[in-house]
Order: C-alpha cells, then sequence, then structure tokens
C-alpha cells in the first residue's frame, strides 16, 4: 500500500464543505467516489481541512492509501475521468506513511475577495464577494497590522468552534491589495484579502473580513482591532463575510511537502 498525496482545486459554489456531511454534495465525497471507480475498492480520503460550503480551493492537499499499480504522478490524469467539472486534481506524489495532509501542515494561506463596485460583476460573481459601498485600503491595512502575531483570536471564531479547542493562533501575514481590472476601472475595484498562519479557526478568515469591510467603510476605527482581541467574544467582532469570496490557497508543509 502507498500513500498517494494529491494538490486539488475546486469551485466551492455546488459543495457543502470538503468534510463529507451525511446529506449533501462534498467534495471529499466526489474524490473517494472516483477513486474507488478507478480502483474498484472503497478508499478513504484524508484532507488538510475542512471548507465551509461555498468556499473554494486552488491549493487544497489530500491523500489515499492505494495498493493499485498506477504511478503515483500519473492519478491527476487517471482521475480526470471520474471527476466532476468543478473538481481538478493537479498533481500527486507518494508521501511517506508518516505524513499526514492535516498534522503535517505547519501553515494555511486564504484570499477573500470583493468586488467594490455599484454593479456587480457578471463573469466573477461565484467568486467575489460584491460589495457596493466604497471602502478605504488603507484604513483596512492599518486594522490587520494589529492582528499579526500570536494572539487568541476567540473574538474571530465562529461560537460553534469547539470549546476545548484552543484559539491562539499565529497570523504571519495579512494585507489588502488592489488587483487591476481589465476593463475600464471606473466599474470598479477588486480587492484581495491575502492571509497566511499557522492554522485558522472556524469562520476566522470571512469574520476578519467581514470586521475589515466595517473598517473600510469608516464603521470602526481601525485600533479596534485590538480591543475585538482583547474582549475574546465574537459579539465584539463585525459579521461573517459570505462564503463565495473566499479561497484557500495553499498548505504549508515545510521540509515535509510531498510536491517538492
Amino acid at each position: 500500500m502507498r500513500q498517494i498525496a494529491c494538490l486539488v482545486s475546486y469551485a466551492g459554489t455546488h459543495f457543502e464543505g470538503f468534510q463529507k456531511q451525511p446529506r449533501g454534495r462534498t467534495v471529499q465525497g466526489e474524490l473517494e467516489s472516483a477513486i474507488e471507480k478507478v480502483t474498484g475498492q472503497p478508499t478513504e480520503v484524508h484532507g488538510s481541512g475542512r471548507t465551509d460550503s461555498g468556499v473554494h480551493a486552488h491549493g487544497q492537499v489530500f491523500s489515499f492509501y492505494s495498493d493499485a499499480s498506477i504511478p503515483p504522478e500519473r492519478w491527476p490524469a487517471v482521475l480526470h475521468r471520474w471527476l466532476p467539472q468543478d473538481i481538478v486534481v493537479l498533481k500527486s506524489a507518494e508521501a511517506p506513511s508518516a505524513f499526514h495532509p492535516r498534522y503535517a501542515a505547519i501553515g494555511k494561506t486564504y484570499r477573500y475577495s470583493i468586488w467594490n463596485s455599484r454593479v456587480s460583476h457578471l463573469f466573477s460573481r461565484a467568486f467575489v464577494y460584491h460589495h457596493p459601498v466604497q471602502l478605504d485600503v488603507s484604513r483596512m491595512n492599518d486594522a490587520l497590522s494589529h492582528l499579526i502575531g500570536r494572539h487568541d483570536f476567540t473574538s474571530f471564531c465562529s461560537v460553534r468552534t469547539a470549546s476545548t479547542k484552543s484559539r491562539i493562533r499565529t497570523l504571519r501575514q495579512a494585507e489588502v491589495v488592489e488587483e487591476p481590472v481589465p476593463y475600464p476601472p471606473s466599474t470598479g475595484r477588486l480587492l484581495h484579502l491575502y492571509v497566511s498562519g499557522s492554522g485558522f479557526l472556524y469562520n476566522m478568515v470571512r469574520i476578519i473580513a467581514g470586521t475589515l469591510i466595517q473598517v473600510g467603510e469608516g464603521k470602526r476605527n481601525p485600533e479596534q482591532m485590538r480591543s475585538i482581541l482583547a474582549d475574546r467574544n465574537r459579539q465584539a467582532a463585525g459579521p461573517t463575510a459570505r462564503a463565495e469570496g473566499l479561497t484557500l490557497l495553499s498548505v504549508d508543509y515545510g521540509e515535509l511537502d510531498p510536491f517538492k
């Protein structure tokens, strides 16, 4: 039996998240179904983490064990036939038995995308959050500066987060950047919030994004991020931003990266 690690992208619009659920379509369920069609054997897939319903991924990582004679690097081509159009396996490699896509991860990078315009974005509306009120990027980045470092992020996680789970995380990078648009810029602005850290709590990035939007509108001062962290109370932060704007970009494994 070999452990096969895979890098996968998916559009999360029509999924109930990555992890299998009692009801609804999931990425894990589709992957396991495709692998079983190839090998003829039920196969359990382990992911680097769960993503919420409607959230996308450019670089999610999963692994599974198989005794199939398929070369490790050939799995993307083999699975392509059996996977739906909203899932693409990008690359694969054999991983050592000690590797685990979730527990070996030392960091993740997410992007939250905002179409800042009075009118919606026709071609990207499934992948960006449309916000019609003008946002001040400078104020948003000032606010983010207070979140960099190791903190208790209780205020920025869902109340559904397990009570026994530590809320302490390290945010290594956080920045809002404006991406040039390929048509007259007067139609709107495309803003990306990039966050990289040791790990993220349930809804953490979306709550940070929702709070930042309030800062960008002028409803909150950037310095309030300090008091929100100190309060350790979900009610102190802003709303949970909509799922369609969030994408998992990459998972960091350092020297254990199976794709190096």
